[in-house]
C-alpha cells in the first residue's frame, strides 16, 4: 500500500507533467499505479489534467469530482451551485482505490493550501490518510520563498515531504534558475529528485516516457 500526494508550489508549476512523469516511471520500475485528481475545475468533458497524465504515461487514471468553472475548488463548487466535496469522502475514496499491490498518486489543485473546500486543502486529506508528499517546484526568481513556505506549511499539517521536483527547466536557464537548484535542497532541507524540462508536456508519449524514467529518483 502506497498513497503519494503531488502539489505545487503554486499554479502553472508543472505539477500535471510531474505526475505524470512519476506515474511512468513507477511504471517503467514494475509498480502498477493509478493516478488520481481528487478535484478538477475548469475543463470540458474529455479534457483536464488526468488526461494528460493518462496521455503522456499511458496510465488510465481516476477523477473523483469536476467543477465547470476556473477557480479554486471551493469558489468553483460554491459559483456553480454545486455541493463541495468533503474530506470523509475523499479519504474514502482513495481509500477504495488503494491496495497492497498498487501505487496511487493523488494531485491536488495549485498549492498546498488551495481549498478543495471551505474547510478541506490537499494537506487536510494527506494528514488523514498518513500520507506522503512531493512538492513540484518553479525554479526561476520567487521559487526558494515558495518551496519553503510550502514545505513549511506541510510539515506543520503533520505531512511528510519527501522531495522536490522542478517542474519546468529551462533550456537556457537564468542564474536564478542555476543557482536556485542547490539553494532549494538547502532551504528546504530535502532531496531534488529531478528536473523536467520545459516543454515536457507536447513530447509524444514514448519519448515523454522515456524522458521520465532518466530524469527522476523515484521517492518510495
Amino acid at each position: 500500500m502506497s498513497i503519494l500526494f503531488i502539489s505545487g508550489t503554486g499554479t502553472d508549476v508543472g505539477k500535471t507533467i510531474a505526475t505524470a512523469a512519476l506515474a511512468s516511471a513507477f511504471h517503467h520500475r514494475g509498480d502498477r499505479v493509478i493516478p488520481v485528481k481528487p478535484v478538477q475545475t475548469g475543463e470540458p468533458d474529455g479534457r483536464g489534467d488526468i488526461h494528460t497524465v493518462e496521455r503522456l504515461s499511458g496510465i488510465r487514471g481516476v477523477e473523483f469530482t469536476r467543477y465547470p468553472d476556473p477557480l479554486a475548488p471551493n469558489l468553483a463548487a460554491r459559483h456553480a451551485g454545486l455541493p463541495q466535496v468533503t474530506l470523509p469522502d475523499l479519504a474514502r475514496e482513495i481509500r477504495n482505490i488503494d491496495a497492497p499491490d498498487r501505487i496511487v498518486l493523488v494531485e491536488g489543485a495549485g498549492g498546498v493550501l488551495v481549498r478543495l473546500a471551505d474547510d478541506v486543502t490537499l494537506l487536510d486529506v494527506a494528514a488523514e490518510l498518513d500520507a506522503p508528499l512531493v512538492l513540484v517546484t518553479s525554479l526561476g526568481l520567487g521559487s526558494l520563498n515558495a518551496a519553503e513556505l510550502s514545505v513549511q506549511a506541510a510539515r506543520a499539517a503533520g505531512v511528510e515531504v519527501l522531495g522536490l521536483i522542478g517542474g519546468s527547466a529551462s533550456p537556457e536557464p537564468s542564474l536564478a534558475e542555476q543557482l536556485n537548484h542547490g539553494e532549494l535542497t538547502r532551504i528546504c532541507q530535502l532531496p531534488l529528485l529531478g528536473v523536467l524540462p520545459a516543454g515536457a508536456g507536447d513530447l509524444l508519449p514514448d519519448r515523454f516516457q522515456t524522458m521520465a524514467k532518466s530524469c527522476l529518483t523515484l521517492p518510495l
